[in-house]
């Protein structure tokens, strides 16, 4: 069977001049972030400003935090087709409450074998999830950069691929998201500080560099073994 194309976000865009250049690397999603303790942190108005350049098809994410009704409200109204992401201790109830499509972060803690976590449990908690985003347990919330044992779970032995989207997330970079794909086969890739210079500011080369890793591993994935 033929691996289907992996799909892509880049998250937490700042400049009019990055979001340009992720939609013309070839990105399917780009990420606001409306987290005020981020250093990649937008206001709903400016989300709304840098959503308005993305063309049809390009899907507006809105990241949030452990954001109260009224803000997440304010994104809402700022970019009104986005879709939410929540990444803090969110609630499958205080997900459902914003009446949008969602995606659920699910942090990963190190040493997940023992930790207790149960990915299976946590993706039928959230089943109303569009997808599931996988990162890093890491200190604060948002997202740290930081990639988890990949190996941790037995993904092709349970029906979580087939029942929820996953996003791989968290370290991702040129040089080892095809990995990350080959041994999870996610439904799509989240990255951030693998294509930037400094924190919120984006390389169109590292874009394009980490779109193209991307497609050679779906075209690895592709080939008869």
């Amino acid at each position: 069977m033929n691996h289907f194309r992996t799909r892509i976000k880049i998250c937490g865009l700042t400049r009019e001049t990055d979001v340009d250049a992720a939609v013309q690397g070839g990105a399917d999603a780009i990420g606001f972030v409306l987290y005020p303790k981020s250093e990649r942190c937008v206001t709903p108005e400016r989300a709304g400003e840098l959503a308005r350049r993305l063309p049809p098809f390009v899907t507006p994410v809105l990241l949030f935090v452990n954001a109260s009704t009224e803000f997440i409200a304010q994104g809402v109204a700022a970019v009104p087709n986005a879709l939410l992401q929540f990444h803090g201790d969110e609630t499958p109830v205080d997900c459902r409450s914003a009446e949008r499509p969602f995606v659920r972060a699910a942090r990963i803690p190190a040493g997940v074998a023992g930790s207790g976590f149960d990915l299976l449990k946590y993706a039928q908690d959230y089943a109303d999830a569009q997808a599931l985003l996988l990162d890093a347990h890491v200190e604060g919330y948002g997202g740290g950069g930081q990639s988890f044992d990949w190996t941790a779970f037995p993904w092709s032995h349970t029906l979580l691929n087939a029942g929820s989207r996953l996003v791989l997330s968290g370290g991702l970079d040129a040089a080892n998201v095809r990995d990350g794909i080959s041994q999870v086969r996610p439904w799509a890739v989240d990255v951030s500080s693998g294509v930037e210079v400094a924190k919120g500011i984006k390389d169109p080369k590292k874009i394009h560099q980490f779109v193209a890793a991307v497609r050679a591993a779906d075209i690895a994935l592709s080939r008869p073994s």
